[in-house]
């Protein structure tokens, strides 16, 4: 499919949500809410047949599935995001030149966003809600998983949309085609920027082939170190709810990295975990500790395989160290900048650990579950942003605008 007309049409409609109040983008979005709860049977119904061309084992499965609740509490999202404040007109900086010149720096939309996800049907809402808050048009390319609910969510959405008498272009969902995703990347006239959300694999092809900004979101390799001073009793909980809590997102923990001083304490420490059938990859020195002490049927030895991989299931590496500074390297060598953990009663040892890693989020005691925008308290989010520029980690609303410069006169010239 060509999908000339369908850029151009956003594009346009992009430039009219400019003139779109902030009282009438609330009222559309409380508007959207109720419908997806009305409409409630029907997403399940389209769900249903996502979720049956993927096997039920496949972690992914998770992340596709709908239910009631997550219906609700998606509705409930965007009634959220409807009660913030705009992001939009914001004044970043204002001063008056020595020629007597006015200047001021607002922020503005984007333009046009296109999003790049998988299996999450829930990602199309998010999208639009936090698009549409902060006046910018959308391009949904969701993954054939999921194909079903994304478009009976963007259906949805262009309803309510035409009742409100806004242009329903607004917001467009591509076929679920890889040419189409190539034409997206390099619709350069109307897209002003992309982002991917999902595997490092979708991650890293988005990046190299795309010719629109890309910001890069998703890709979580997320370690917890256990310090020599780590506190037993945190860091089992901390492990424990990093790891389990959802085990298909990018801020569940991979890899537990332990100071070999505390490996007599790595029994306790992970004991919690053989209650989800958590399978363990561990190093010689922490399969030791482990052998006899953890259900044999899910300690394995760990390979070169085992760290640097985001796992997205019940399974975790664990990494022996002999100190901090080797911890470190680990985390260099392995993170994907996503979010670290420290567990420490060691101010000097924290310090250390939150300003020589680099990554989006640095945690001590704290676990990295919590990298999430509704926790960070910004409403819902588009992405987590594991690079530099612009954006970095929970991307929200103020992170989907850019900004210009007015500048007033009063006939002044430059010699």
């Amino acid at each position: 499919m060509d999908c000339t007309k369908l850029f151009n049409d956003v594009r346009e409609a992009s430039r009219k949500l400019v003139f779109v109040s902030e009282e009438e983008t609330n009222n559309i979005l409380r508007d959207v809410a109720d419908a997806i709860e009305a409409h409630t049977a029907e997403i399940l119904a389209a769900n249903a047949k996502d979720l049956a061309r993927m096997d039920i084992s496949n972690p992914i499965y998770d992340r596709l599935q709908l239910t009631e609740k997550r219906i609700a509490d998606i509705a409930n999202d965007m009634r959220n995001v409807a009660s913030l404040a705009s992001p939009i007109g914001l004044t970043l900086e204002s001063k008056t030149l020595p020629n007597g010149l006015k200047l001021k720096k607002p922020t503005v939309p984007i333009g046009v966003i296109g999003m790049i996800y998988e299996a999450r049907p829930n990602v199309t809402y998010d999208v639009f809600s936090l698009c549409l808050k902060s006046g910018n048009a959308c391009i949904l390319k969701g993954g054939s998983d999921a194909y079903d609910s994304n478009v009976v969510g963007v259906n949805i959405i262009k309803e309510v949309l035409r009742k409100r008498n806004v242009d329903e272009n607004s917001i467009a969902l591509m076929p679920a085609g890889h040419t189409e995703t190539e034409q997206l990347l390099k619709a350069t006239d109307y897209v002003d920027l992309i982002i991917p959300r999902g595997s490092k694999r979708l991650i890293d092809f988005v990046r190299q082939n795309s010719l629109v900004p890309v910001i890069e979101t998703g890709a979580g390799i997320c370690h917890t170190y256990f310090d020599e001073f780590g506190n037993l009793e945190w860091g089992k909980r901390i492990i424990f709810n990093a790891k389990t809590r959802r085990v298909s997102v990018c801020n569940a923990l991979d890899c537990v990295i332990i100071n070999k001083k505390r490996l007599a304490d790595l029994p306790k420490l992970i004991a919690d975990c053989a209650t989800k059938n958590v399978i363990v990859y561990a190093d010689e020195q922490a399969y030791n500790a482990l052998n006899g002490n953890y259900p044999a049927n899910l300690l394995q030895h760990a390979d070169n395989e085992s760290f640097g991989t985001e796992f997205m299931d019940y399974k975790m590496a664990i990494k022996t160290v002999a100190d901090i500074n080797e911890a470190l390297q680990h985390i260099t060598k392995y993170s994907s900048k996503h979010s670290e953990c420290i567990v420490t009663d060691n101010q000097e040892n924290a310090n250390l650990f939150q300003t020589a890693v680099d990554a989006a989020v640095v945690y001590v005691n704290a676990p990295t579950a919590f990298t999430d925008g509704a926790q960070f308290g910004l409403g819902a989010e588009i992405g987590i942003s594991t690079q530099k520029l612009h954006a970095r980690g929970p991307m929200a609303l103020r992170e989907l605008t850019s900004y210009k410069w007015l500048v007033n006169g009063e006939g002044q010239t430059r010699e």
